[in-house]
């Protein structure tokens, strides 16, 4: 299995709502072994002893920003703890439980760790999408009943 394969091999996972895959071969002394999970974020492992060229090495992750010792001021947001809460999987958004329902969540709500934000049908399946941590909906993005994709934001939460 050449590198392409592997790529082709992560994006059909991407793509898909497989919840984990995993390859293992062993072809002519060459080895392979590619494990994918999928969690509140994809975690991507790859063991890759082939004769191929290595990849190039991965930018480092962003640090952070703090804010400056005075604060922001009252009523306004400091955008760099806003954090984006992205889609597991591609499906259809719902906002609510059911059509006659209320939202789970509006812009506004305070939400703690744990508490279910909205829910996506994949494959006549419905999987809840919960609050990743204790935190203010700023802004949601998609509409009830649209198609999202997969990592496609669907709320911002402060």
């Amino acid at each position: 299995m050449d590198l392409k394969s592997i790529k082709n091999l992560i994006n059909l996972f991407e793509s898909s709502a497989l919840g984990e895959l995993e390859v293992e071969s062993n072809e002519n002394g060459e080895s392979l072994r590619v494990t994918l999970k999928r969690n509140a974020a994809p975690v991507v492992t790859t063991q890759v002893a082939l004769p191929v060229a290595a990849p190039a090495a991965a930018a480092p992750a962003p640090q952070p920003q703090l804010q400056a010792e005075t604060g922001p001021s009252e009523g306004v947001l400091d955008y760099n703890l806003v954090q984006d809460i992205k889609s597991p999987m591609v499906g259809v958004f719902y906002a609510a439980p059911s059509p006659e329902s209320e939202p789970f969540v509006t812009r506004g709500s305070k939400v703690k760790k744990g508490d279910t934000l909205c829910i996506i049908e994949a494959m006549k399946l419905m999987n809840e999408v919960v609050a990743e941590r204790d935190g203010e909906i700023v802004e949601i993005l998609p509409k009830s009943g649209e198609l999202v994709e997969f990592g496609q934001v669907l709320f911002k939460i402060f």
